[in-house]
């Protein structure tokens, strides 16, 4: 009798890929203390996970040039890697480095809120104003 995998496949040309700053090749084992170590939780190819890949990639090179370093985990290849990080929606970035860890749920489509959720753009500051009596 043949045991069933409860992991679906998926061809490799489908599967999410790490993706790297262009200089972290040579790089890859030794992490500079300025690095930032990103992981991107995505559910295969949806279109959400697609955006949110490229998204990321963009941001990265904008703001982070060759100072970053990203991992994206493809829950549909292995669910339990979810555990470690809690993640419970998808996709969700997690800021591993710099401290103190960040998480952002979505595909990143909106630029200023992923920045500030990174902490690489400072958020606008909540101005009261009184009314006059």
């Amino acid at each position: 009798m043949r045991k069933h995998s409860s992991r679906r496949a998926t061809s490799p040309a489908l599967r999410p890929q790490p993706v790297r700053g262009k200089n972290s090749e040579a790089s890859a084992a030794r992490i500079r203390a300025t690095d930032w170590i990103l992981k991107l939780y995505v559910a295969g190819q949806t279109p959400n996970s697609i955006t949110a890949i490229s998204n990321l990639k963009r941001i990265c090179e904008e703001h982070l040039k060759g100072r970053y370093h990203i991992q994206v985990v493809d829950l549909l290849v292995d669910p339990t890697l979810s555990e470690a990080d809690q993640i419970v929606a998808i996709p969700t970035l997690v800021r591993k480095l710099p401290l103190p860890i960040r998480k952002i749920i979505g595909n990143l489509s909106n630029t200023d809120r992923t920045l500030v959720g990174l902490q690489l753009k400072p958020a606008k500051s909540a101005t009261v104003t009184y009314g006059e009596k």
